[in-house]
């Protein structure tokens, strides 16, 4: 694989891609190409995929293996709970299943296509654009001119039958503009200690909306039921994947709204239990959720964390 691609690779994860694109802005790569390609695992081509893999198997039975596993039905749950088989990528032949383990792999080696072709047509030293891509999220960050390279890059998805997402496909300017990329908003942000003016990342909007939304769900009103250790068990898992995570950047301000959330709802999750009238502020005060039912507290992890306060 080529060294712009970070997904599903030995040795290599999101961190690794999220610090390189913070790297190339560093380094001038400013004029930002954000890419939205719609519905890229359902649109790879059958055909100029297995042409792809068929350079580096030569054994026909394993390739009539992966021709078949590319076209093997798939089962699929309605939103009413009902199951049905669907054939759809045997039927216009493109399309990897998802939740395949092959799936990937196959991934990963079609967007191969548009890393080398990229290089080869000469655009990387034209424009001066760097490619970051994990999966289906990519990134062309660019000293030159980055509508040239959009240009560029549609016509070369083109070529390789792939379809870009305009409405969510454009160019930013960074620091003036920011992007998302991977879970993370890029852009000009301050020390709000010395006022110091730099550029780097912090978990996007849309990020901390989906974390809340699943600690609402867990505080739901139909978990009432349940063990309260049982529910902090599930929040903590919960606190520390999404830390775990989004840990790159200042992170400060995003770990005490969700501590400040988290508070909010397990409080009113066991108003709601014990049938308390009040908000039970006095009866659940703040260091009974962390000193006695052990709750996770992202605040003091900011420290711990590496690439905290770049």
């Amino acid at each position: 694989m080529s060294p712009e691609q970070y997904a599903y690779r030995p040795e290599r994860n999101a961190h690794d891609a999220i610090r390189q694109v913070h790297s190339l802005l560093k380094t001038g790569h400013t004029q930002v190409v954000d890419v939205d390609l719609a519905a890229y695992l359902d649109s790879i081509p059958h055909a100029e995929l297995l042409k792809s893999v068929a350079r580096r198997i030569v054994d026909r039975q394993v390739l009539h293996l992966i021709k078949m596993w590319l076209e093997v039905a798939v089962e699929e749950t309605d939103e009413r709970g009902r199951k049905k088989r669907t054939t759809r990528c045997r039927d216009e032949k493109r399309g990897v299943p998802q939740g395949s383990p092959l799936s990937p792999l196959l991934a990963n080696l079609y967007m191969r296509r548009f890393v080398l072709g990229w290089r080869r047509k000469g655009f990387e030293a034209r424009f001066k654009a760097r490619i970051v891509t994990y999966a289906d999220d990519l990134v062309i960050c660019c000293k030159g001119s980055a509508a040239q390279a959009l240009e560029a890059m549609r016509s070369l998805m083109a070529q390789i039958k792939l379809t870009v997402n305009e409405e969510k496909t454009r160019v930013c300017c960074v620091p003036d503009e920011t992007f998302d990329f991977l879970g993370y908003t890029f852009g000009r942000y301050y020390s709000p200690r010395t006022g110091y003016v730099y550029l780097g990342s912090r978990p996007s909007k849309k990020s901390l909306r989906r974390v809340i939304e699943r600690l609402r769900a867990e505080t739901a009103l139909r978990t009432g039921l349940l063990d309260t250790a049982l529910i902090v068990q599930r929040i903590n898992r919960l606190l520390r994947g999404w830390a775990e995570y989004f840990c790159l950047g200042p992170v400060s301000n995003s770990y005490r709204a969700i501590d400040r959330y988290t508070l909010r709802r397990l409080r009113r999750w066991l108003c709601n239990k014990h049938k308390v009238g009040s908000h039970g502020y006095t009866r659940f005060p703040d260091g009974y959720f962390y000193t006695q039912l052990g709750l996770v507290r992202l605040g003091p992890l900011t420290h711990t964390r590496p690439w905290a306060n770049a």
